[in-house]
């Protein structure tokens, strides 16, 4: 049976989060006059990076609410005793910064408008559907998408199959059914290929070049070649040359 659904991870897939933190957390630095304490921005924005792992996992794993992953962030990243309303006023001149330079891949509205018509979307990540129902609305393109689930309120993550067969369910299609597109090869492409999706990993900067798709699985350097790949009555996009 061919492909009905495609189900999308957001940060790094659709939306350019890796850029839009470290443009984000630089202006943000650079108004607080912080830089220099970090050595390089570089250093200031791996530890941003290291910082907002450690505190996610811990509310991914209920230890913590949303609100404090984001103050414990704060005072983790400044070594410094905050009260709740001086964290939340930091992240929110942060967030300032950041939502500033949120963008869409450039290949992301083509590849939507060539599958609108044949192919049904929803959205399947691994943050809050606090985050990222606004931050779709913000970028346009939440009407796209039947529905969306996070694994915050989903109560499961990514790679764990639950997670994928959630939003299978949402869409009332077997998994053999659903294409599921993300960029890490791991949480995305072993995770859905394990859980019975068509397992497609999006490699845009070819970090992981030495790595290889899932088994059932494809590697893409760009969306452009997904139309191609789902076998789509369209023009648009070209066959995969890496797998």
């Amino acid at each position: 049976m061919s492909i009905a659904a495609v189900v999308w991870d957001v940060d790094d897939t659709l939306f350019d989060y890796t850029t839009a933190d470290r443009v984000g957390m630089r202006a943000h630095l650079a108004a607080e006059d912080l830089l220099a304490a970090y050595g390089t921005a570089e250093q200031a924005l791996a530890r941003w990076r290291e910082v907002t792992h450690l505190h996610w996992a811990r509310f991914a794993a209920g230890e913590t609410t949303f609100e404090g992953q984001r103050r414990d962030r704060v005072r983790t990243f400044l070594d410094a005793r905050l009260t709740d309303a001086e964290a939340d006023a930091w992240f929110d001149r942060y967030i300032t910064h950041y939502e500033a330079a949120w963008a869409l891949f450039p290949d992301v509205l083509p590849v939507l408008d060539a599958l609108a018509a044949s192919h049904r979307h929803a959205v399947l990540s691994n943050s809050s559907l606090h985050v990222q129902d606004r931050k779709l609305r913000v970028l346009g393109v939440h009407d796209r998408f039947e529905s969306i689930l996070c694994a915050a309120e989903l109560g499961v993550s990514k790679p764990e199959a639950g997670a994928f067969l959630a939003a299978c369910e949402a869409l009332d299609l077997p998994p053999h059914r659903v294409a599921y597109v993300g960029d890490h090869p791991e949480i995305d492409g072993r995770g859905a290929a394990e859980a019975g999706l068509l397992s497609v990993w999006i490699d845009r900067t070819g970090v992981h070049v030495t790595g290889v798709p899932p088994a059932g699985g494809h590697r893409i350097a760009s969306l452009a070649e997904l139309p191609s790949l789902l076998g789509s009555d369209t023009r648009f996009g070209a066959p995969s040359t890496i797998g």
